[in-house]
């Protein structure tokens, strides 16, 4: 496996990648002959990097989602609060109830408990929906969806297929963990978020390094090609490994010689 991501360390070269990928989203829209961006708002810090470049690319054709599922509200409260701070137009969806009722159904169809399978499901669901939703919202304007995985999260397949990975175009898939704190200092994220540990907000108490079994700053710098622990690399090497399958096109049978 050969993934390197080199850090850009001056402030000046860094501000000059923000302008070049908010030209790049602005093309890439263009050329779809999309009318401009949706993306989803979680709190975290990946979705206020992307809010702050999609609003810079499209100061009036771009729209925020907040889209809480049985969510903590100080993940809605700093979804809210990125942006305002953006001026980044927003709406708000509680898709609780709607997840209840499909989450109990496939319960009830299957007609089984789901034991060890019920949290994985869970969260999952929960991440389909979000993006279908995006999509609806996205249709009925003629927007794109703007997805918000990181480096890290693209190379470990730290995304639900077709739920967040689910997108049109990944704007900061080449920025490390570290390097979206960077740009979100230099963009004017509120710093309530950039102080929160980063969570998918699946579950009470969940965190990505917990779920992940290793830690974003050693993803991190096996990305730029430093040294880490042989338990680290052998944990990173794994998730790249049972995750290739999320990063690929689905597979059909070879076409017969």
């Amino acid at each position: 496996m050969s993934i390197m991501i080199t850090r850009i360390e001056d402030h000046e070269t860094r501000l000059r990648e923000i302008d070049r990928v908010v030209e790049w989203i602005r093309e890439t829209v263009n050329n779809a002959h999309q009318n401009g961006v949706v993306v989803g708002l979680s709190g975290g810090i990946d979705s206020a990097v992307v809010a702050n470049l999609v609003k810079r690319a499209f100061p009036e054709e771009a729209i925020g989602v907040i889209l809480p599922v049985k969510s903590s509200t100080k993940d809605s409260i700093d979804a809210r609060a990125v942006a305002e701070k953006c001026g980044l137009h927003w709406i708000e969806m509680d898709l609780s109830v709607s997840h209840e009722l499909i989450f109990d159904d496939i319960k009830v169809k299957l007609d089984r408990d789901l034991n060890g399978r019920a949290r994985i499901t869970d969260a999952n669901l929960r991440a389909r929906l979000r993006m279908s939703t995006l999509y609806g919202v996205a249709n009925s304007l003629g927007y794109m969806v703007a997805g918000t995985d990181n480096a890290a999260e693209v190379l470990t397949g730290y995304f639900t297929k077709y739920g967040d990975g689910g997108v049109d175009f990944l704007p900061i898939a080449n920025l490390t963990k570290r390097e979206v704190y960077e740009w979100a200092k230099v963009l004017g994220v509120p710093q309530q978020i950039i102080d929160r540990a980063p969570s998918a907000g699946l579950w009470e108490g969940q965190t990505d390094e917990a779920e992940l079994g290793v830690k974003y700053d050693e993803i991190d710098d096996y990305l730029e090609g430093k040294e880490i622990s042989e338990a680290a690399k052998t944990r990173i090497e794994h998730l790249y490994n049972v995750t290739a399958h999320k990063r690929t096109m689905p597979p059909k049978p070879p076409v017969e010689a």
